[in-house]
C-alpha cells in the first residue's frame, strides 16, 4: 500500500493509523499547489479530487477520504484493535466520532488555512471550535482515549486534527483535559514515527 500524504495535513491520521496497523506500507508526499508527487506524479491522475489522503491498494485502486482510509486499514489488522467489530455499538460510537472530528472540527478550523476567508467567517469558526472543543474536552476528561482505555483509529484524527490549533492561535491551554490527552497520544511510539517520518518532530 502507499499513502499519498502532506505532512501535518489530515492525511497524518492515516498515517497514525497504518504504522499502529503494523501493516508494511509506503508514504509519498504531495504537493497540493503543483498537484505533483514527490516522485513527480500528477497526482490528479491518482486521486481526481485533488487533495489528501488517497491510500493506493496493492490491486492498484484507491481509497480516499481519512475515516474511509483509516476504517480500512483497521479492517485490515484486527488484533490491533484501532476499530471495535463490525457488529459492535462501539463501531457505531466510532464512526459518530470520526463524523464529529470531521464535520464539527476538521471543518471548522479550514478557514484559517483558506486565504479567501472572511474575518466574520474565522470569527464563528472559532466560536464553534470553543463550543466543540468544550465537548470533546469533557469526553476524555475521565476516559483514556475516546473510546475508553484503547486507542483507535478516532484518536487519530482527534489528535491530528487538535495539532492545529497552534497554526490558529487556539489555546488548547484553556482545556486541561485536551492538552493532557494531546500527550497521551503523542507519547505512543506509533504516533512518534508517523510525526518523525513527516519531518514534524
Amino acid at each position: 500500500m502507499k499513502l499519498f500524504y502532506k505532512a501535518g495535513a489530515c492525511s497524518l491520521a492515516s498515517h497514525i493509523a497504518l504504522v499502529e496497523s503494523g501493516l508494511p506500507f509506503d508514504i509519498e508526499a504531495v504537493d497540493l499547489k503543483t498537484k505533483l508527487t514527490a516522485s513527480g506524479a500528477d497526482f490528479t491522475q491518482i486521486n481526481s479530487k485533488g487533495y489528501v489522503p488517497a491510500l493506493q491498494l496493492d490491486s492498484g485502486e484507491v481509497l480516499t477520504e481519512g475515516p474511509a482510509i483509516m476504517q480500512y486499514v483497521a479492517d485490515q489488522a484486527p488484533e490491533k484493535h484501532l476499530a471495535p467489530l463490525a457488529d459492535a455499538m462501539a463501531r457505531y460510537r466510532l464512526q459518530g466520532w470520526l463524523t464529529f472530528i470531521g464535520t464539527e472540527l476538521h471543518k471548522n478550523f479550514s478557514p484559517f488555512f483558506n486565504p479567501a476567508a472572511t474575518s466574520d467567517w474565522k470569527a464563528a469558526a472559532m466560536a464553534n471550535l470553543q463550543r466543540r472543543l468544550d465537548y470533546v474536552a469533557q469526553q476524555v476528561d475521565s476516559t483514556q482515549y475516546l473510546l475508553g482505555n484503547e486507542f483507535s483509529i478516532g484518536d487519530a484524527y482527534l489528535f491530528t486534527v487538535l495539532g492545529w490549533a497552534k497554526h490558529i492561535d487556539l489555546d488548547l491551554g484553556k482545556w486541561p483535559a485536551l492538552v493532557a490527552y494531546q500527550a497521551r497520544v503523542g507519547a505512543r511510539p506509533g504516533v512518534q514515527a508517523a510525526l518523525k517520518a513527516e519531518g514534524l518532530i
